[in-house]
């Protein structure tokens, strides 16, 4: 089980001084939509750079003209580049298509989705990773719901990460979904001790694989 750390809605600064506290205690470090709005693809390229043992997610959100910016995503340095689920068939097949000839992965985004055929239409185009999404402005009308996990119930060739506010109050009760991923953001971005937070997340996640 890994912890992706969001980098999202930070200055260039902030991101590195975050990282500089956490990056040896997480796996996987996700360049924001808006870190990525803001500074584009030199802030990618630089995050990779400082951290090249770290797998990169570059959150682009791709919706359309799927060949063009996973390009850009992976030859940033991106590891994994995301695109939303309810886009094009066709959109999809071309990010995974640059993924595969790059030797990258591809997140597909299920911000939206509530049909699991939706699901079903993804993994046959080749899709292995997918994202459980409970986004930002849903999170104001309360906590995920973990009903969110019945999309990808049964679909043993998926993994799966899960975002949307988790804590580490939130963390038990998600952990009993079995996610491959675990999405923080603000839990850790917005703490006075990042590294603690991070490390309090990790040995919860660790308690629980041991006793599973």
């Amino acid at each position: 089980m890994k912890i992706q750390l969001a980098l999202d809605r930070l200055t260039r600064d902030e991101c590195f001084a975050i990282l500089e506290q956490t990056e040896a205690h997480i796996d996987w470090i996700e360049v924001g939509t808006g870190v990525i709005k803001e500074y584009g693809m030199a802030i990618v390229r630089e995050i990779k750079e400082t951290f090249p043992h770290r797998t990169v997610v570059a959150d682009m959100k791709t919706c359309d003209a799927g060949k063009h910016e996973a390009l850009q995503a992976f030859e940033a340095g991106a590891d994994i580049t995301t695109v939303m689920a309810f886009s094009a068939d066709q959109t999809i097949a071309d990010v995974l298509k640059v993924a595969k000839d790059k030797e990258k992965r591809v997140m597909i985004d299920l911000l939206g989705v509530t049909n699991p055929d939706r699901i079903a239409v993804i993994e046959e185009l080749g899709a292995d990773l997918v994202s459980l999404h409970y986004g930002k402005d849903m999170q104001k009308g309360g906590a995920m719901k973990l009903d969110l996990f019945s999309l990808t119930e049964g679909r043993k060739n998926l993994e799966v990460a899960v975002a949307g506010g988790i804590s580490p109050d939130s963390l038990p009760e998600i952990l009993r979904k079995s996610p491959s991923v675990v999405i923080v953001g603000s839990a850790v971005t917005k703490a006075d001790d990042k590294k603690q937070v991070v490390l309090k997340m990790r040995g919860v996640m660790d308690d629980y694989e041991n006793n599973h």
